[in-house]
């Protein structure tokens, strides 16, 4: 069969150094705060209603409620004050802007694009689906956020991407979140944390726990047991913390726009990166639906497949996975259950191709190799492109293939419906290869998704080009279906 012809469309999306998100600022050492505050202190009246002009006429303008932010921010130094009087808004407004910053988020690259049909498909002509499409921003130390657009798949399949403001904004924690205790009991289990100071701290929460909570009850069991370490935190305390402040939530408002909003690394787990994202609209086996997005969590050594959900593109939680199968990175989750179980691609060893299934979405132990490196395009490894499709003929699986020169490439497979760990077919040679216009980036000679959406026959993929910037391209996947062998 020949290689199913690909159509890339003229849209390029790249990235904008003036989206820039306004950021804490907090100096190397609690001295330092102290003397930045006393410096401001000293400042006549006058002298801070000027400065506090000054800025704000340089920096109200690039973000939205920047007077919030910048008593957020002065509300999380006020400890440091050495006395309890009262400070004009004035003064308060001018230290919070002290111990803030703006990090451009698009400032290095805009890529690994995913995509999925938009919550809200309202007045649409017939025959089009708005998407959302998540994309990886990588700025300052090479540090990942998600950022999203949103954009419109017309009948003929033509694309149209709806243009982005210039503001961006994180979202509230939810400070009110409950742990279920269970849960996490088993997650810490996975991680090997036993003894005494757990079971006397578990034994202090109820059976749904807030993070408040949580530290209460450590502060209990530190005062029972008096055992600290040098540092000032006891190292099964500091476990118990890095894991209920790796499972969090967090709430975007309502009124900002999809391309406002950003969901910037807040967990020890993802301090130096959320990456590749992988969202799939998931179909419960009740009728409901929810978004999940497998990424990679970084923390300056150590990379983590973890799962975020949501319902609304507003809320999201994000949650740790477990078990002796979650290693690597690529963890890509079927659309829907298979058997009663839950099912999700992986890549255990950095170059083959697994199944996992499991029947909690929080634990996966257990895989299955199902490809390994077959053809010369491939030989260094494989990997998918995201989230299966369901065809009528079976699971299409977007793949991406590594050859000479680390060149990568695009590829698809086919596996069995009702047994995924069957491999039906696979395409011998790429269907999407680095034009010469695609070559040069972060870097060079890359093609790459990390999630694909179709739309009647059709399938639109959004692709990265060279880890710098994202385009389009479409092909029929009738095409890709008959030419898989």
């Amino acid at each position: 069969m020949s290689t199913p012809a690909v159509t890339r469309t003229s849209i390029f999306i790249n990235p904008d150094r003036s989206r820039v998100l306004i950021r804490p600022f907090t100096p190397d050492s609690d001295q330092r705060i102290v003397k930045i505050i006393a410096r401001l202190l000293a400042l006549p009246e006058a002298e801070i209603e000027r400065l506090l002009v000054q800025v704000m006429a340089e920096f109200s303008g690039r973000h939205q409620k920047t007077k919030d932010l910048f008593l957020e921010r002065f509300n999380f130094v006020r400890p440091h004050l050495v006395t309890d009087l009262e400070l004009t808004e004035s003064r308060r407004l001018i230290i919070g802007a002290y111990f803030t910053h703006e990090y451009s988020l698009e400032a290095a690259a805009l890529f690994n694009p995913s995509i999925v049909p938009h919550p809200d498909q309202a007045d649409l002509p017939p025959g089009a689906t708005r998407f959302v499409l998540s994309l990886r921003a990588t700025g300052e130390g090479h540090v990942s956020s998600i950022t999203f657009r949103t954009g419109v798949v017309a009948a003929d399949h033509s694309i149209t991407i709806n243009a982005p403001t210039r503001f961006v904004s994180e979202p509230k924690m939810m400070d009110d979140a409950l742990y279920p205790k269970a849960r996490f009991i088993q997650k810490l289990a996975e991680l090997g944390f036993v003894g005494e100071f757990f079971r006397r701290t578990l034994a202090q929460l109820k059976d749904d726990f807030s993070l408040a909570e949580l530290k209460a009850g450590i502060a209990f069991v530190q005062n029972q047991l008096g055992v600290i370490e040098p540092n000032g935190h006891p190292a099964p305390a500091q476990a118990m913390l890095t894991l209920a402040l790796s499972n969090y939530q967090v709430r975007f408002g309502p009124d900002l726009r999809m391309s406002e909003r950003v969901l910037f690394p807040r967990s020890p787990s993802q301090s130096n990166g959320i990456e590749d994202a992988r969202f799939v609209l998931f179909h419960h086996d009740d009728g409901t639906r929810s978004y999940f997005a497998t990424y990679t969590a970084y923390d300056g050594r150590t990379t983590n497949p973890q799962l975020l959900e949501t319902v609304d593109f507003l809320d999201f939680k994000f949650i740790t996975l477990g078990g002796a199968a979650v290693l690597n990175k690529g963890m890509a989750l079927f659309p829907r259950m298979i058997g009663g179980r839950y099912a999700m691609l992986s890549r255990q060893d950095g170059e083959n191709i697994h199944v996992m299934f499991s029947g909690d979405l929080h634990f996966w132990r257990t895989s299955t190799l199902i490809l390994k490196p077959t053809y010369e395009w491939e030989f260094i490894q494989l990997g998918n492109c995201g989230s299966p499709i369901e065809t009528e003929r079976g699971w299409l699986v977007i793949s991406h293939g590594v050859g000479a020169m680390r060149k990568y490439c695009i590829g698809a497979f086919l596996l069995d419906l009702n047994d995924p760990t069957k491999v039906l077919g696979r395409l011998r040679e790429p269907f999407l290869t680095p034009a010469e216009d695609e070559r040069e980036g972060y870097v060079p000679n890359v093609v790459y998704s990390c999630g694909s959406m179709l739309h009647g026959r059709e399938l639109i993929i959004p692709y990265a080009v060279s880890d710098y910037a994202t385009r389009f391209a479409t092909v029929s996947i009738d095409a890709v279906l008959d030419a898989i062998s």
